[in-house]
């Protein structure tokens, strides 16, 4: 990290020696147009997989919350996606997101009379196709998080609803809702911070295309970094999402401390 600072500082030049800018480096991140959209598809990506992970993940809890083994089965059997290594997750999706109508998704489509649509291959749809491999990914972890929330819930209060003819709705909304408030808290902590550092699935699927569509923070950092040589600037535009990153897990912490006082 202090490496990263380091170099931020500098026009690196191999073999020739480093030049000192100063803070020229994170000048050229934050008035450059490309940074800007590449923030602004991280923020979108990163919020609705947050989002989207974070429903799948309650709905999953609540569907497979239980003591039963073949419950036990299935949790394990959903959970899969978490311990596979993304970029291999990546690689299957993106062949389940073949563009042509023998593809198997558009296969999918065509059974129900939709399709076939270009997924990966078009400007408008790109991102939209990786943020649903992104919800996938995140929300069986959600699932751990929210059952183990789900277990720590006064069973009596159920009970009690139950007998005074509370509807399934206000039982989630008054009695689990509220109940999960610090499971939910360390969730979206979490994909907050995952959101901002995404790379491996946007760099397994699209690589940052078709046309920069999906270009987000850390795939530009790859791009300067390691394709143009350009070291000085990603790591500026590294430490301001450190920075960034920090800042808002601060603030998740603090609004969760103020929210139980």
């Amino acid at each position: 990290m202090f490496e990263g600072i380091r170099l931020s500082l500098y026009e690196v030049q191999p073999f020739l020696g480093n030049e000192w800018v100063g803070l020229e480096n994170y000048t050229t991140v934050l008035q450059d147009d490309r940074w800007r959209e590449a923030m602004g598809h991280t923020l979108l990506l990163g919020g609705g997989q947050a989002f989207g992970a974070l429903v799948v993940g309650f709905l999953l809890a609540l569907l497979l919350e239980g003591q039963s083994r073949s419950l036990w089965l299935v949790r394990t059997a959903v959970f899969l996606p978490v311990v596979t290594a993304i970029a291999v997750v990546g690689e299957v999706w993106r062949l389940l997101y073949t563009p042509t109508p023998d593809g198997f998704a558009n296969s999918v489509l065509g059974f129900l009379g939709l399709g076939p649509l270009p997924f990966l291959s078009s400007p408008d749809s790109a991102l939209w196709s990786v943020m649903t491999v992104g919800v996938w990914i995140g929300a069986p972890y959600n699932m751990v998080i929210i059952l183990a929330g789900l277990s720590g819930v006064d069973r009596t209060l159920y009970e009690a609803a139950a007998v005074d003819g509370v509807s399934l709705w206000q039982r989630l909304r008054h009695i689990t809702l509220p109940a999960l408030r610090p499971a939910i808290t360390i969730v979206l902590t979490l994909a907050a911070i995952r959101s901002l550092r995404i790379f491996t699935e946007v760099y397994v699927l699209t690589g940052g295309g078709p046309a920069g569509s999906t270009e987000v923070w850390m795939t530009r950092v790859f791009s300067l970094g390691f394709t143009r040589n350009d070291i000085g600037v990603a790591s500026a535009a590294s430490m301001l999402l450190l920075a960034v990153t920090l800042l808002l897990t601060v603030a998740v912490q603090y609004f969760r401390r103020r929210a139980e006082r």
